[in-house]
């Protein structure tokens, strides 16, 4: 069951673009997880043919070298909907995932993993959310009725800590559970023209804080472990974070808050755990 935080007024759905351009592009970023993409790409085509938009699947493989491109390429003889984009000597998350947003002309833009973490069964929810009039719908590990399965008490308190540290940057009435998903739906007009960074893992957060957002919907989902691959985070980034909220604290209010500085300061936190909630100061902009 969806978790409406806030029902903006009644909008209509975005007209699909003309000359037969999709409605909503997906961006699948990856990076060395060729073992487990083909499963993810049926599984969210499959689940996107029971949605009423047109729509594609934008592949953003970080030069892998690991079979991926051409697993890509017989999905895309398949189905021509899905296409794939290879970015060379270039790393970070969100970097990939505005390269493939920028490559389309889609209305609604999403995101998702290709770990197996992300379940694409739970794309029609996100998009009947959008289609209710949010402007950002978030596949949430924290909304009523979602889980952490097989998560460690130190994970999940790391999880959320993370997450309360966060919470004052966003502005009150659209701030959701989870700002820190990897999974999630955005009008193109709520992010157009506005900079994020390029080699941060968590675009989310930034999107909430910097982007034109005015009405946010969390769909719960069970967040298991990783079906394939690895995780993309390294001990180095997790440092990265605290120039993150360093940055967006000193933009927003001119100082790092106590409780900020309390997570920042524990050092029983394994530092490959808090890099799972990093950025970087890198920035890019998504029409440029």
């Amino acid at each position: 069951m969806a978790v409406p935080l806030r029902i903006a007024r009644a909008a209509g759905f975005p007209r699909s673009p003309v000359n037969n351009q999709p409605q909503l592009a997906l961006i699948i970023p990856t990076l060395r997880e060729a073992a487990g993409l083909p499963a993810v790409l049926e599984r969210a085509r499959y689940a996107l043919n029971a949605v009423p938009i047109p729509w594609e699947i934008v592949v953003v493989d970080d030069d892998s070298g690991d079979g991926t491109e051409e697993i890509v390429r017989q999905a895309e003889r398949r189905d021509p909907r899905i296409r794939l984009l290879v970015r060379r000597r270039e790393r970070g998350l969100s970097g990939a995932i505005l390269h493939g947003w920028r490559s389309s002309r889609a209305s609604l833009l999403g995101a998702m993993d290709a770990d197996g973490q992300h379940p694409p069964e739970l794309l029609p929810s996100l998009i009947e959310q959008i289609r209710a009039g949010s402007d950002l719908a978030i596949a949430s590990r924290y909304a009523r009725g979602a889980a952490l399965d097989g998560w460690s008490p130190l994970r999940r308190r790391i999880s959320r800590a993370s997450v309360r540290v966060s919470w004052p940057l966003i502005a009150a009435p659209i701030r959701p559970r989870d700002p820190l998903s990897g999974f999630f739906l955005v009008r193109r007009s709520c992010v157009e023209g506005v900079a994020f960074r390029t080699s941060g893992f968590k675009l989310l957060l930034e999107i909430l804080v910097r982007g034109r957002v005015r009405a946010v919907s969390e769909v719960p989902f069970a967040f298991g472990a990783r079906g394939s691959g690895r995780s993309k985070a390294g001990v180095r980034v997790a440092w990265d974070y605290v120039h993150l909220l360093a940055g967006m604290y000193a933009d927003r209010f001119g100082f790092l808050p106590e409780s900020a500085r309390r997570l920042l300061r524990r050092t029983d936190y394994p530092l490959e755990l808090v890099a799972q909630i990093i950025g970087s100061p890198e920035r890019t902009s998504l029409s440029g």
